[in-house]
């Protein structure tokens, strides 16, 4: 192939978006931590951010709320945690003091730097991830949301999310629906869905055409 001829595939790869369907409020989202930016930026793929109502999409999806899970499955699911946050060296709260709190302020706050095209937001979800499951904040709170956006370089005093932006946060339950969505993190190319922040090695894969 000449020297300045396109690459085929790199064209392809660069045209792929992965779609990520997440929570703030989702302790394997937290635990996932920055390796999906990892695998996109060597894959040179765009990631959208898509925060949704995970409560809404649970209900749509007959899931129950982790309050109401049978016994043995919310002590499984603190097991499983607790060997998690050890293998990513996050060291996850796995009770929180401020969960569960409104993750709609947060959310459209991402949606909105988002939209304005401001900082990184992958960075900014993640500090709001570990501001909840790491120290313990209320991610709620506008300072609390300000300072992780501040993480991300994003400036919240020069966002201003409108109505556009929560009718976007409220819709994205439904795409996420429509997707095929049914917990959190989930990550989407094309028709390929991925669910859990432990498959995020198939993603790769699969973005490398192994998989």
């Amino acid at each position: 192939m000449p020297q300045d001829a396109p690459d085929p595939a790199a064209d392809s790869a660069a045209e792929r978006v992965i779609e990520y369907f997440f929570s703030p409020l989702s302790p394997f989202c937290c635990l996932a931590g920055l390796r999906l930016e990892e695998i996109a930026a060597r894959h040179r793929v765009r990631v959208r951010y898509i925060p949704f109502d995970i409560m809404k999409v649970f209900a749509a999806v007959g899931a129950q709320p982790v309050g109401k899970r049978h016994p043995s499955r919310q002590e499984y699911r603190l097991q499983e945690l607790r060997r998690l946050a050890r293998l990513s060296g996050i060291p996850l709260r796995l009770s929180p003091a401020h969960w569960p709190t409104d993750p709609a302020p947060a959310s459209i706050a991402l949606v909105a730097a988002q939209r304005a095209g401001a900082g990184d937001v992958g960075r900014a979800a993640h500090a709001l991830m570990r501001a909840c499951w790491v120290e313990e904040q209320d991610i709620a709170r506008p300072e609390v949301i300000a300072r992780a956006l501040a993480e991300g370089g994003i400036d919240a005093g020069a966002l201003s999310p409108d109505a556009r932006d929560r009718a976007e946060y409220e819709a994205n339950a439904d795409l996420a629906l429509a997707r095929g969505v049914f917990g959190a993190p989930f990550y989407i190319v094309g028709d390929e869905r991925f669910w859990g922040q432990d498959r995020l090695g198939h993603l790769d894969l699969h973005l490398s055409g192994l998989l």
